[in-house]
């Protein structure tokens, strides 16, 4: 239900929509890390090669590397975009490992903010023409260490999010947002 739902929305805002037909492809979406150049897709219990191959011939002008993701649910368990070009990441070791796979994958260099907390790398980054950038971030209530290191963000807004209930089914910021880059017609 949640799907059609979905792509009934998606269709109304004239969107191209992609249905993967393998049986045999997994991509869940806490899997995809799209940094405005390049595709990262974490290979974990929810996403498989296959599901990362079909991806890359969606998005045939973008590279798609493969990322191994062990010891949490998803890649953006411990990371996300926080900026243009800036990975916020986790600090623990399979995080720190995943953002060397993706550096060695890539032709680019992102800036990294480190952030002590995995699950505080989860952010939602915005660019609103009207305000600028515009990040969500855990609440310093939830993960204080992690909201002193994006306070140093001083040219963004930062809004912080409460998401202690959602965190406890492994529900992350990123799960509770559809971002869609389409100009409003009001």
């Amino acid at each position: 239900k949640q799907v059609e739902a979905m792509k009934r929305v998606l269709e109304s805002l004239n969107l191209n929509i992609v249905e993967m037909v393998d049986e045999n492809a997994t991509l869940d979406g806490g899997d995809v890390l799209f940094t405005g150049r390049e595709f990262f897709v974490g290979l974990s219990r929810r996403t498989n090669q296959r599901g990362a191959e079909i991806l890359a011939d969606t998005f045939k002008d973008y590279a798609v590397s493969t990322v191994p993701v062990h010891d949490s649910l998803h890649l953006k368990s411990f990371c996300s975009m926080a900026g243009p070009n800036l990975i916020a990441i986790g600090s623990s070791e399979a995080a720190q490992k995943a953002l060397k796979t993706m550096q060695q994958m890539s032709d680019h260099r992102y800036d990294k903010l480190t952030v002590p907390d995995d699950a505080a790398a989860n952010c939602v980054y915005l660019n609103i023409p009207s305000k600028g950038h515009v990040l969500l971030h855990r609440a310093p209530e939830e993960y204080p260490e992690s909201a002193k290191v994006f306070e140093k963000l001083k040219d963004h807004m930062l809004i912080p999010i409460a998401n202690t209930e959602l965190e406890k089914v492994d529900g992350s910021l990123t799960c509770c947002s559809v971002l869609i880059n389409k100009a409003s017609e009001l």
